[in-house]
């Protein structure tokens, strides 16, 4: 059975040596046919996303109070503002650009 995980990059080398492969096509790190999963419990998907979700629920947040850009497993997905490519700053999103 093919168990999807939330493998944040930072920690991708360290999913793959206990046995997590990469789907390509999906663009998501999965378990085939582990009997133990214990290995991969801070990866599993949480709640919200279901067991075997491909997409993240959005969470709020990509940076603390202190303007600290967060990666790795601290890492929060920030709710878009609106539909600019995320490399353009229009002028409704730019009170929350990280450059200025």
């Amino acid at each position: 059975m093919r168990t999807d995980l939330k493998v944040p990059f930072a920690e991708k080398d360290e999913a793959k040596k206990l046995g997590a492969r990469w789907d390509a096509a999906r663009k998501i790190w999965y378990v085939d046919g582990a009997k133990d999963l214990a290995a991969f419990a801070r990866w599993s998907p949480t709640p919200h996303t279901g067991a075997g979700s491909a997409t993240p629920a959005p969470q709020s947040g990509r940076q603390q109070a202190t303007g600290k850009v967060i990666v790795g497993s601290k890492y929060v997905e920030r709710t878009p503002v609106c539909d600019c490519p995320p490399w353009e700053v229009c002028d409704r999103c730019r009170s929350m650009a990280l450059s200025g």
